[in-house]
């Protein structure tokens, strides 16, 4: 199958037409944060196959930068079964041309970026607190330090776990 790219402005006009279906396949927390009016959530580390619909519309696909939409542009091209479009630059690029998302600014961080932030609070505390403090306190950096290969080897993030148990990151119950 064969996929070609598209910029933001085209994909504009194609969706005031009704041509195209708008496929965001970001994690779903950053998808909860900020998405393009119409888009629809497929997740890539969810997909197997692509239950996308069949209506005869182009299907577009993107990300935040578009790099993950680019490395995946072949596997979802099979996937879907006929050829699809990549959006340049994501909704980066969308956003950078002037054209609306829709935000929810009372959504979480995304968790990687909560990962990043508590990994850099860690680091920075514990190199600083070895300086200032007690020279044991380095240690608290060198642990990150090996939970971050750690992640990068297996693909399992124990602090990525820890925080999807915090309050903000539950789901609200009614």
């Amino acid at each position: 199958m064969t996929y070609s790219n598209i910029s933001p402005a085209e994909v504009q006009k194609l969706a005031a037409t009704n041509q195209l279906t708008l496929v965001d396949i970001r994690e779903r927390d950053e998808f909860a944060r900020e998405s393009i009016q119409g888009g629809i959530n497929m997740p890539m580390s969810e997909l197997t196959t692509c239950d996308c619909p069949e209506d005869g519309s182009d299907l577009v696909f993107y990300c935040r930068s578009g790099r993950r939409t680019e490395m995946a542009a072949e596997q979802l091209s099979q996937w879907v079964g006929r050829p699809i479009r990549i959006m340049e630059g994501g909704i980066e690029a969308w956003r950078a041309a002037g054209l609306t998302t829709k935000m929810d600014k009372k959504a979480p961080l995304e968790l990687n970026r909560q990962v990043q932030i508590a990994a850099g609070v860690l680091i920075l505390v514990g190199t600083l607190g070895a300086v200032f403090v007690h020279p044991s306190l380095i240690w608290l950096a060198a642990l990150v330090g090996t939970g971050l290969i750690f992640t990068g080897v297996t693909g399992n993030c124990a602090m990525a776990s820890l925080l999807m148990l915090m309050p903000w990151n539950r789901p609200a119950t009614a």
